[in-house]
């Protein structure tokens, strides 16, 4: 059951009080930056891990300034399409059994649960200044991901060229290896592992324990087989969104 702080309590909240019931997440984000992908990405994450625990939900994107800049990111960044949260008749009749709303420290303060998100620092793909590590993160939205699931949500990141240089070393060396543990006979997620990668995002979204949590499983001895380590990444690549099995199939 995936909880949530309430950056208005400061108290954990259960995200779908109602069993299968329709839940709302709503990013509300303006201008195009890291900060305002940063609060586009905790939403997505919200609705992947909301899904995979069978609840219904509704994704919105609320903001005044460049929307459409954010939405192309959004696309680029690999989340869920939003609806636009400013259509004053958007969902008119719908009935929802809770409203997330995901935003900036500094952000919009609506009634319901507030999902609070650190500022994100940097230059990203298509900015101003953008150097080479953003550029190259152009190319493949996962990089840009995984840098910014490497840290708390509640924590400041910032999108330096070390950060997405070894979020794009880390990325390629997974799929590397999930490409060759796909060449082995499946085995089933081990049910230990399964418990604590869902132990992780259910807590709040710790994205970076499900990470430590994949390269503990990286590194594992023989004793774990190399089927149940491919499962295991295609597992936690429903909510992470990494394309992690990219190079399944492809020539040794």
């Amino acid at each position: 059951m995936l909880r949530i702080i309430d950056a208005r309590t400061g108290q954990p909240v259960v995200a779908a009080p109602v069993r299968r019931g329709l839940t709302r997440v709503e990013a509300h984000a303006s201008g195009y930056g890291a900060g305002s992908l940063r609060i586009l990405l905790v939403a997505d994450l919200l609705v992947r891990a909301l899904e995979l625990g069978g609840t219904p939900v509704w994704a919105l994107l609320s903001g005044e300034r460049e929307q459409a800049e954010l939405r192309a990111g959004a696309t680029a960044l690999g989340t869920h399409p939003f609806e636009d949260g400013r259509d004053p008749g958007a969902g008119a009749g719908v009935g929802e059994a809770q409203i997330l709303h995901v935003v900036g420290e500094e952000g919009a303060a609506p009634d319901g649960v507030r999902v609070a998100v650190a500022p994100a620092q940097g230059t990203v793909p298509g900015g101003r200044g953008a150097g080479p590590a953003a550029e190259r993160a152009a190319t493949d939205h996962a990089v840009l991901r995984f840098a910014l699931l490497s840290r708390p949500r509640t924590e400041p990141v910032r999108l330096d060229e070390d950060a997405l240089g070894e979020a794009r070393d880390t990325l390629a060396r997974w799929r590397r290896a999930v490409a060759d543990w796909a060449r082995h006979p499946s085995r089933p997620v081990p049910d230990e592992v399964r418990a604590r990668l869902r132990s992780a995002w259910e807590d709040d979204l710790d994205l970076p324990g499900v990470l430590r949590i994949l390269r503990g499983v990286e590194d594992a001895g023989p004793e774990l087989p190399e089927g149940a380590r491919f499962e295991t990444y295609a597992y936690a690549d429903r909510l992470l969104g990494l394309d992690l099995l990219r190079g399944v199939g492809a020539p040794a």
